[in-house]
């Protein structure tokens, strides 16, 4: 269990913060503005938050009245308020009534190009300090570099390899974006050595992998000391994936045929399901693909088998093997009855992006029958389940969204997807947990991190959807007030007003922000 020292972290300077200079223009054409300058060094580099109820994340009750010091950016002192005074000279933040949380965590983000001044700034204006990036490119790495040189307000970002896949891959290069696949094991143990040497945080596994190709990789990346995380491959049993020390399983399909009495047979069914090499489409491949693979998912969840569940569940417990549940994007392909219209947050996307959304979901999921709608809700409510019994089994939950698929805002959705976790019957301290503690030791952050917090209006244990109600952010150190929180999210809307669509329209803007094939519509 980490300590409260590395959940709300340590580091990088108060002084050299990366905000937009008020007056500054927000945005180019495509939402390249927002980038930022560093602000004039602050009288004093100390911070004192006093008079604070500080949640950790790890425990279920708060303790009131503390007084939190950072200096230079790093949380160095905390303590009762009655008992820890502020250093002379330092700022200091009166926070009665004020609830302080750890930055919160966002482990399964997808950005994208064209997103410079609207991607970055919005998770830590929203209390997003951390984010995993699923897909990792050169973009993420150059935006990292601007964040940690102060040109560019952004989270600290976890950045994965490009993705590595079976051949063919349900993916094909439409896209655009670097994509690995590999055959045998030799090419497998390559691939691994190659996104080590190009500066992935991990490698980044997925659905059409062969068992062979799979333990290459969770072989070579223990030699090569690179931790491996993604999607349980539909050839490998997911409590082999644990024991081959996968870090974290991305989404709740897999988990579907693990628990069922059947999983032998099923398994036999994918080892069936064919994608054509020869279609450029990676939209026609995973509709290909799951068509096939929805009469499966639907036996599985029939054949659901407690006892087989709770071995898995305590395998996975057992082995540490994170679960990261990522019901926001299940939700909006598996719950369509329940989209919206509209939201307040949409603004702070482009318009042609937000306005592809319809059409897109309509390709999607127009062609289900009233049969396959059924069935998809119960399966959706049968994914809740699963998330509750792993819990109460205790495997690690991971909070994460899938952001980069549609009806999902950078930033905002991570509170949607704690609101989807507790409606699972997650307690609120545990659904803190999975966006807190549990994802920062999944991230292997440091203890020496510039401290992350966040600043709430009221109680987010009596109702986890309070952590919406944000009262200020500390960023990297830095404190961003109401008021400048106000500015910089208005900065993001005028880029977002700003920004103009791909080459080749609609159908372009539809593949700007790609998420994970996993959750295509069945």
């Amino acid at each position: 269990m980490p300590t409260r020292r590395q959940v709300l972290g340590t580091t990088a300077a108060l002084t050299a913060t990366a905000l937009v200079p008020a007056g500054a223009a927000a945005a180019e054409s495509r939402g390249t503005a927002a980038r930022t300058a560093p602000r004039p060094a602050a009288p004093s580099d100390t911070l004192a938050l006093t008079h604070a109820t500080v949640l950790d994340g790890a425990h279920p009750h708060p303790q009131q009245d503390r007084t939190l010091i950072l200096r230079g950016g790093r949380l160095v002192r905390s303590g009762p308020s009655a008992q820890l005074r502020p250093p002379r000279g330092a700022r200091v933040v009166d926070l009665t009534g004020k609830y302080v949380v750890p930055g919160l965590i966002e482990s399964h983000v997808h950005t994208s190009d064209g997103q410079e001044g609207i991607h970055p700034p919005l998770f830590p204006l929203t209390g997003v300090t951390s984010v995993r990036d699923m897909w990792g490119t050169p973009l993420q790495h150059s935006w990292r570099e601007k964040i940690a040189a102060g040109t560019l307000l952004g989270p600290r970002f976890v950045i994965a390899s490009p993705i590595i896949d079976g051949p063919p891959s349900i993916w094909a290069r439409d896209l655009g974006l670097p994509l690995i696949e590999v055959a045998d094991a030799k090419s497998a143990r390559a691939a691994v050595r190659r996104v080590k040497r190009e500066g992935a945080d991990f490698v980044k596994v997925y659905s059409r992998l062969s068992p062979q190709a799979y333990a290459a990789i969770a072989d070579e990346s223990r030699a090569q000391r690179i931790p491996f995380a993604g999607h349980c491959p539909d050839t490998v049993p997911m409590a082999r994936a644990a024991t081959s020390g996968q870090r974290s399983i991305e989404h709740l399909h897999a988990m579907l045929l693990a628990t069922s009495s059947r999983e032998r047979e099923i398994r036999e069914g994918l080892a069936k399901v064919r994608i054509d090499p020869n279609d450029p489409s990676s939209m026609s491949r995973y509709r290909s693909w799951f068509r096939q693979v929805h009469p499966l998912e639907w036996e599985a969840m029939r054949s659901y088998d407690k006892g087989r569940a709770r071995r898995l569940f305590d395998a996975l417990a057992e082995n540490g093997t994170r679960v990261v549940p990522t019901l926001t994007v299940h939700h909006s392909l598996e719950r369509t009855d329940e989209l919206p219209a509209s939201a307040e947050e949409w603004k702070y996307l482009p318009a042609w992006q937000v306005q592809s959304w319809p059409s897109t979901w309509e390709a999607l999921v127009g062609s289900r029958t009233p049969q396959d709608t059924a069935r998809v809700r119960e399966i959706y409510e049968h994914r809740l389940r699963l998330v509750a019994e792993m819990h109460r089994a205790g495997v690690r939950l991971v909070a994460g969204t899938d952001t980069g698929t549609g009806y999902a805002v950078p930033g905002f959705s991570l509170h949607g997807e704690l609101r989807l976790l507790a409606e699972a019957g997650i307690p609120a301290h545990s659904v803190l947990e999975a966006a807190t503690t549990t994802p920062a030791e999944l991230l292997r952050l440091p203890e020496d991190r510039p401290a992350d917090l966040l600043v709430l209006d009221t109680d987010p244990l009596a109702d986890i959807a309070h952590t919406r109600r944000i009262h200020a952010v500390v960023n990297a150190g830095h404190y961003i007030d109401a008021h400048e929180r106000t500015r910089l999210l208005a900065a993001v809307q005028k880029a977002a007003e700003n920004s103009t669509p791909p080459a080749g329209g609609a159908q372009a803007a539809a593949r700007t922000t790609p998420g994970c094939a996993c959750n295509a519509p069945h």
